[in-house]
């Protein structure tokens, strides 16, 4: 594939620096926005290309320098070098692939399908090492490097639907299960507590599910489908959005109790919380995306509605990578002749 470095804003010199190695070229329909540069937490300065990917976009993973993009409209598992900024591989043969992760001890990645299956790759190769079946589907996935174990989102009624896990080293789904009553969407995992926040939207509910005890409770809700989530777990604060109406929902993890509600961005179907910035990035459907300042635990206010694309609703957040680098990605939809793109945008203070 041709690489083309093109710089698509003036930048500062920490930015310049940060792209350095980033080949790409620049974003098809990059929209205008009037905030003066300085002001701006978020600076798209690149996109990488996705020629010939059609349909929607679900879930990103990262790891090992990679970049992981499941392009579910396309049944493809796009792979992104990120010091080369250039897709390198693209994993076929995956029905509607959603969940994305990988574990750097294994060395594999797990890419979950709602056809029911977990593909399980290898991380230099990409061969195809075996698949587990989960009846009713597999979407999101979280890995816990500590136990090595990842967990699987699963099921689309109340018999199958359950947070099931998977030990990486082995590829073997382990016997115990947490069984929801409801299909889960996206959840989070403590690392310093033994919780599991699971959004159930059909239930309009978040599952809080105790690893120690296996005991489950549920905190009822008011606002309706509850997709994304995040968790501040040094504050003890869950953030969850949703779309009827749309809202960033702030929930006290001790006592479940929700203690704001902000209106967002329509069509929301990922959100990142920046610890070192306190910020919520919350993309959506409707062509921007809301950063949400974090005042203190109980306060919140919008700090930047960035312009973006239509149907641009699917992004990844890592925190600062290596050397330092702080990047956000946004997955940009094929539409009207233009190809489908993946925003690059660095995070500034």
């Amino acid at each position: 594939m041709k690489k083309v470095l093109v710089i698509w804003f003036v930048l500062t010199s920490l930015a310049l620096v940060g792209c350095q190695s980033l080949q790409t070229s620049g974003p098809q329909n990059a929209p205008r926005e009037t905030m003066p540069e300085s002001d701006k937490p978020l600076v798209l300065i690149a996109a990488m290309p996705l020629e010939h990917i059609s349909g929607r976009f679900d879930h990103f993973g990262s790891g090992n320098g990679m970049l992981f993009v499941s392009a579910l409209g396309n049944n493809t598992e796009e792979v992104f070098d990120l010091a080369e900024g250039a897709r390198t591989h693209t994993i076929t043969g995956i029905k509607n692939p959603q969940g994305v992760a990988f574990s750097p001890e294994a060395n594999k990645i797990f890419v979950a399908s709602d056809e029911g299956k977990l593909y399980i790759y290898d991380g230099s190769s990409f061969k195809l090492i075996t698949s587990i079946d989960f009846p009713g589907g597999a979407d999101n996935l979280r890995y816990d490097s500590a136990a090595k174990r990842l967990y699987v989102a699963c099921g689309d009624d109340e018999k199958t639907s359950a947070i099931a896990m998977v030990d990486v080293m082995t590829n073997k789904r382990l016997d115990q299960e947490y069984k929801l009553g409801g299909e889960p969407e996206s959840f989070q995992l403590e690392k310093s507590g033994p919780n599991i926040y699971v959004n159930l939207p059909d239930l309009k509910q978040i599952a809080v599910i105790n690893r120690n005890t296996g005991e489950i409770t549920k905190w009822p809700l008011t606002l309706e489908e509850n997709f994304p989530m995040a968790l501040d777990e040094a504050d003890h604060r869950l953030f969850i959005g949703t779309r009827v109406p749309a809202r960033l929902a702030v929930f006290d993890t001790a006592s479940g109790r929700m203690v704001a509600a902000l209106p967002t961005v329509e069509d929301t179907d990922d959100l990142f919380y920046d610890s070192g910035h306190k910020r919520i990035y919350i993309p959506g459907g409707e062509g921007s995306m809301d950063v949400i300042q974090q005042d203190d635990a109980d306060h919140y206010q919008l700090r930047a509605k960035i312009p973006t694309a239509l149907g641009a609703r699917t992004a990844g957040y890592f925190g600062k990578q290596r050397k330092g680098f702080d990047r956000f990605y946004l997955a940009v939809p094929a539409h009207s002749g233009q190809n489908a793109e993946i925003w690059v945008y660095t995070v500034r203070d």
